[in-house]
């Protein structure tokens, strides 16, 4: 049976002491100090992502015992854990998300995990260990973040020009990056090399938008539902309806404030039909 709402909110505090306890127990130690490994898709890990990983599936199922979706499964696993949990729940976690900041040294990564119910987040809970900061939602109870619940947000009508935006140039079409370089009617475009910290900083007001070419389902999960609860916008290239699009990869276009998500969705989708010159 799955969690009531209530039930939900009484769980969050639990899963943010779990995700910023083993931030500081399994994650902070091992920052720079541990060797990179490639996987078959060419991304990096190590040991650090196995050892938050095996901690998040042990402490998690104390709290709540679902079928479970990491990053670091193999495909099949993945695929077979969201079925048995499709209805009545599934964990969904990323043990380090920007992975090569946090084997290189940069403090740009986070922890997230989300709890899906028929497709959709309802809970969501991420850590930025460097910053000491959590951010946390449950379906209909709003953003927190460090145990304090945000006020709406001001939305004061920002024009294009003067919007920031978090953009992964890597995973776009080329000719759709070329003119996000050159034509983009926005004021600047940032790259923080972890997507779940963009999905913070964007609920949290930090960011005006979110641009990605290709997103896992652990990557956007927490995400999706803390800038819902924020009364932010989400969908893909080809979708409005965000949660109709394939779970596992998806585009992103994301932002705070609904017509600014609107003008720059439809900018996007041109430049995405217009002709190479």
């Amino acid at each position: 049976m799955s969690l009531t709402l209530s039930e939900l909110a009484g769980l969050r505090p639990a899963v943010e002491d779990v995700v910023r306890g083993i931030s500081e127990r399994e994650i902070l130690p091992r920052f720079h100090k541990v060797a990179r490994r490639m996987k078959a898709d060419g991304s990096a890990f190590s040991e650090a992502d196995i050892a938050a990983q095996e901690a998040l599936m042990r402490e998690l199922s104390r709290l709540a015992d679902l079928p479970m979706i990491g990053e670091e499964m193999s495909a099949d696993k993945q695929q077979e854990a969201w079925e048995r949990g499709f209805s009545d729940g599934v964990w969904v976690m990323d043990p380090i998300d920007g992975s090569t900041n946090f084997l290189v040294g940069l403090p740009q990564f986070a922890v997230s995990v989300a709890l899906l119910q028929k497709g959709r987040p309802v809970l969501g809970v991420s850590c930025v260990p460097m910053m000491n900061e959590v951010y946390s939602a449950v379906k209909g109870g709003g953003l927190w973040v460090d145990g304090e619940r945000l006020p709406a947000p001001e939305l004061t009508g920002k024009p294009l020009s003067k919007v920031v935006a978090c953009i992964d140039f890597k995973r776009l079409p080329p000719n759709l990056s070329m003119r996000i370089v050159h034509e983009a009617p926005i004021y600047s475009q940032r790259n923080l090399g972890s997507s779940v910290l963009a999905w913070c900083y964007l609920a949290s007001g930090r960011l005006d938008a979110i641009t990605h070419g290709s997103e896992n389902l652990w990557d956007y999960a927490a995400g999706q539902l803390m800038l819902e609860e924020m009364g932010g916008q989400v969908a893909t290239f080809e979708e409005d309806d965000f949660s109709a699009a394939p779970p596992w990869n998806r585009s992103i276009i994301a932002a705070l404030d609904p017509s600014l998500f609107r003008i720059w969705r439809d900018w996007l989708r041109a430049q995405m039909q217009a002709q190479p010159e």
